[in-house]
């Protein structure tokens, strides 16, 4: 067989079947379809929109200072036009996937959620001072807050989450999805922007965090890596489809701090005020203000040099454990 008829004799099938999906509702973007803005220029939008939050902190070099406002008024202009045809799209788009009978105007509904997110982009910066200067009181080995914004990976997903989270209380189908996911493939953190999120919020480490649609989280509160907040069962109703929109994951009072590893599920439980959660831990109900909750202290093995055998905390015997 030649070097490319191996796939020639492959195409035809191949074809027939992707041409004739080409306007399969659930898999293909075109042109006279979904017309969708694709992921990597919601992506670009989005890159554009942290860099009006931290001009030259994620870029290749540090912002040029010769024409600050008109450079900085160009690029808000230029980011909320083209954010906003993306909005525009993706609120068609769910019109149709809902099959919507009384849909208002997406082109003005567009405008007001993209003129709300540049109008909170003051109370945005705000916030996220605020969880820049905990991230660099919470963690010792934080030299700057520079460091903080540049490097920290826990940091980055809350830069992300506080923009997606303005889109989607102003109802903005799935742009804000995309910026979150976009946050989770890189940092390894999933947080929903849904998620209520108060300020001096800091994840240490982050990765493998996971922070639900529902969660509600107070003020100063830190999580190490690997913590979930998430639901504990799906409700479904008569024909088996899960119900949405329903309060799932769990509220996590003002000043929690919740170690690696801790799993804390359901809509009704809440961690209440100053309580610590050790690492580990699973939690299905709720917990006072200013609990400690933690597992009990495993005991190790420890074999020594002279074959015999210890206990953390006490001596240990063999007594036919098979090691």
């Amino acid at each position: 067989m030649t070097q490319e008829k191996w796939i020639q004799e492959l195409l035809p099938d191949a074809m027939t079947h992707l041409l004739g999906c080409r306007e399969c509702p659930r898999s293909a973007n075109t042109k006279n379809g979904m017309n969708l803005a694709g992921k990597k220029a919601v992506c670009e939008v989005l890159d554009d929109l942290i860099a009006i939050l931290f001009p030259g902190c994620h870029g290749h070099g540090p912002a040029d200072e010769t024409n600050v406002e008109a450079d900085l008024r160009h690029h808000i202009r230029e980011t909320a036009l083209a954010l906003k045809g993306q909005v525009r799209r993706a609120l068609e788009y769910q019109c149709t996937f809902d099959e919507c009978k009384d849909c208002n105007d997406c082109e003005e509904n567009a405008e007001v959620a993209v003129g709300n997110l540049i109008k909170k982009i003051p109370a945005i910066k705000e916030l996220l001072q605020q969880d820049i200067q905990a991230a660099y009181e919470g963690d010792p080995a934080a030299r700057s807050t520079m460091e903080v914004v540049m490097s920290y990976p826990g940091v980055y997903a809350v830069i992300v989450h506080r923009v997606a989270h303005v889109l989607y209380l102003g109802k903005v189908p799935l742009i804000p999805r995309i910026m979150s996911e976009h946050a989770h493939s890189l940092t390894g953190i999933d947080i929903h922007p849904g998620a209520q999120i108060g300020q001096g919020f800091f994840i240490d480490h982050g990765t493998g965090v996971v922070i639900g649609e529902t969660t509600e989280i107070g003020d100063h509160v830190k999580l190490y890596q690997g913590v979930t907040l998430g639901a504990m069962s799906f409700e479904k109703d008569e024909e088996g489809h899960l119900v949405k929109g329903i309060k799932r994951h769990p509220n996590v009072g003002d000043h929690v701090v919740i170690y690696a590893g801790a799993t804390i599920l359901g809509g009704d439980t809440t961690i209440g005020v100053n309580s610590v959660i050790g690492g580990n831990v699973w939690l299905t109900h709720s917990v006072p203000p200013g609990s400690k909750v933690y597992n009990q202290q495993p005991r190790p093995h420890i074999r020594q040099a002279d074959g015999s055998w210890t206990i953390a905390n006490g001596p240990w015997t063999d007594h036919g454990a098979g090691i």
